[in-house]
């Protein structure tokens, strides 16, 4: 399993150190992953990047409390508004207008809140098992919600996201577990969910997303536990300018479980929506 495509490099971003990996050139994708215990950029789009990067340029971003990122203290507030303010101040440190933008997660959030308040950076939206919807929790999750910071809670939470015929490796779970237990990011981690969990969720109204111009794409495993399918036609009946790609075999993680697929249909979607 190989963990570092790139070299990664760092930008500031309203006073804060941004940590993101870019290859390729051409037109720019903006990767941004969801907040998973462990999660960071490369861990999340490692199998994709190498395949967008064939045509376009490619840039994953560690979220605001993830990875390499800056993890602020109190009495900074992990809201969703200050994460989508931080991608959007990222794609304006580095220059960038009129993206196509990929989130998943609660970086499909983001993503979707940069498009409704800076429409100008957005020339299209991929939105992969996205949050952004009320969800009822499936109790399958309880190994994610409750996350006990052990490299065993760790392989339940992987499996707990994955259908059971792919395969976790060792080099993945060490690579998650040892992000998720690093102190600063621990804390940054435990003030998101305790955000989320005051807020009820991390949803918008549906007037908010119904303000979307960009062509959008919904991505969806069709066996996802987070992100059930009612999601995915949710988010297409109020997204005017969708179109929607339901993956077989695919729970929570298609870039993960089935990256060149995911990365294919992403581009594809890049080249041929209008």
């Amino acid at each position: 399993m190989v963990l570092a495509a790139t070299a990664g490099r760092s930008v500031t971003v309203r006073g804060m150190e941004t940590y993101y990996h870019e290859q390729g050139s051409g037109d720019v994708v903006v990767l941004v992953h969801g907040g998973g215990a462990g999660a960071d950029s490369m861990g999340n789009w490692r199998g994709v990047m190498p395949v967008l990067a064939d045509r376009y340029r490619v840039i994953a971003v560690d979220m605001l409390g993830f990875g390499r990122t800056a993890k602020p203290a109190d009495p900074f507030v992990f809201s969703q508004a200050a994460r989508t303010d931080h991608l959007a101040g990222f794609l304006d440190a580095l220059g960038l207008s009129n993206v196509a933008l990929v989130g998943n997660s609660m970086g499909g959030a983001s993503a979707l809140g940069v498009a409704v308040e800076r429409p100008g950076l957005v020339r299209k939206l991929v939105l992969m098992g996205s949050a952004g919807l009320v969800s009822k929790i499936d109790p399958a999750l309880e190994p994610v919600l409750g996350y006990d910071f052990t490299r065993e809670g760790m392989i339940r939470l992987v499996r707990a996201l994955t259908t059971d015929n792919f395969q976790i490796d060792d080099a993945m779970i060490d690579y998650r577990y040892a992000l998720s237990v690093d102190p600063e990011t621990r804390r940054a981690y435990s003030a998101t969910m305790q955000w989320i969990r005051d807020q009820g969720g991390l949803y918008y109204e549906d007037d908010y997303i119904r303000r979307i111009t960009a062509p959008t794409l919904i991505v969806n495993g069709k066996l996802d536990k987070v992100v059930p399918l009612a999601n995915a036609y949710k988010f297409l009946e109020l997204i005017g300018p969708s179109w929607g790609y339901i993956m077989p075999d695919c729970g929570y993680w298609a870039m993960i479980e089935h990256p060149v697929d995911f990365a294919r249909t992403t581009a594809a979607f890049i080249e041929a929506a209008q």
